[in-house]
């Protein structure tokens, strides 16, 4: 209770209040879990479209003449691909390798980027940041300057058009557009959907999800809740940093090898990855379905003939209708088609690996 009465609002909590939906801390934020039942709402995301309020998400700002080249190697991937405009999944990782946070990057200039953080890794990466700080390069937190929104589903790119920021409806994925009004809006998202993130002064917050709403209540547009955020971003295989990720996790072992530019110049972590890259890793993030009834959850012990694993995360999954999971194993029994079991309530049940992302939605010319 005490957790509860301190954790912040965010500019939209009365607004959630008024929609009836049930509230609880998250990230040291009052949350919403959902307005009506996760399944509803994911299913609604998933073949219409749905709203989010996630402005517990960290925001920094770094700006300077040597800006590019500090996150070049602060973070793994290479910001010098970027062009203005564009954004980037990467990560923060440790000198052993380890992750410290994922993040995405936005390149406004060559001199100003945005690094959005997770909520729970706000504090813990600007110290992280400001330690490695050097040369001309200036580190801000804005993360109570903005509110952020995500709409998310099929739907969303109609709904945008129809809106006062229809401008940028048009956006490529991995793109942002600036508005004069102090909105910054990505084709970005953590659903598996198509989608936009709206970043918008808390001042304007409340009426920029009144205007998304009232635009897409003809096209089904639902607010939703971090229940089926959950269990939208577990069916597209998208890992939560503290279950999936942590700082004793490589991204070798998370399979986000694609997120790491070991072809540039030395960057925090670099030599341990370079070496896990050719010697190859002892665990491995795997996705699974289960054969019997059971939902597993973190820390779920996984078997073979001995102990192998443990889930990172499980639930079940309202597209697929079917009980999933991620986990890491040891390497030899991660291939697709294995066999497992996974110890449910001190009970031993049956589960078996497979593609990852479990769920892929149909792909679009225009994103």
């Amino acid at each position: 209770m005490q957790m509860i009465e301190q954790a912040r609002k965010t500019p939209l909590y009365e607004m959630h209040i008024r929609l009836g939906a049930k509230m609880a801390e998250f990230g040291g934020f009052l949350m919403p879990i959902q307005y009506t039942t996760i399944t509803d709402e994911h299913l609604a995301t998933r073949t219409h479209a749905g709203l989010f309020d996630i402005s517990h998400m960290g925001e920094f700002l770094v700006t300077g003449k040597q800006a590019e080249g500090f996150l070049n190697t602060l973070l793994t991937g290479d910001t010098r691909s970027l062009a203005d405009g564009k954004t980037l999944y990467t990560l923060l990782c440790n000198e052993k390798g380890g992750i410290v946070d994922d993040l995405i990057v936005y390149r406004i200039g060559r001199e100003r980027w945005m690094l959005v953080v997770n909520a729970a890794n706000l504090q813990k990466d600007y110290r992280w940041i400001k330690a490695h700080l050097h040369g001309d390069v200036q580190l801000s937190d804005l993360s109570d300057a903005v509110a952020l929104i995500a709409l998310q589903g099929p739907f969303a790119e109609s709904i945008l058009g129809k809106s006062p920021y229809r401008q940028a409806s048009h956006l490529k994925r991995n793109s942002f557009l600036e508005f004069e009004e102090k909105i910054l809006i990505s084709r970005t998202g953590y659903t598996g959907e198509d989608g936009f993130e709206i970043y918008v002064s808390p001042e304007r917050s409340v009426e920029v999800w009144e205007t998304l709403l009232g635009v897409g209540i003809g096209s089904g547009l639902k607010p939703v809740g971090l229940g089926a955020r959950d269990t939208l971003r577990l069916e597209a295989s998208l890992p939560l940093y503290g279950h999936d990720l942590d700082s004793e996790t490589t991204p070798y072992e998370a399979g986000l090898d694609w997120t790491v530019a070991l072809g540039k110049a030395d960057f925090i972590g670099k030599g341990p990855l370079l070496q896990q890259k050719k010697e190859g890793v002892e665990r491995r993030l795997i996705g699974f379905e289960m054969l019997e009834q059971g939902i597993p959850r973190q820390g779920c012990l996984i078997w073979k003939d001995r102990e192998i694993g443990k889930v990172t995360s499980g639930s079940y999954s309202p597209s697929l209708q079917k009980n999933i999971g991620l986990g890491y194993v040891a390497a030899e029994f991660s291939a697709v088609g294995t066999e497992l079991f996974v110890e449910i309530r001190k009970r031993k049940r049956k589960a078996r690996i497979v593609e990852t992302p479990f769920y892929r939605r149909e792909q679009r010319d225009s994103v």
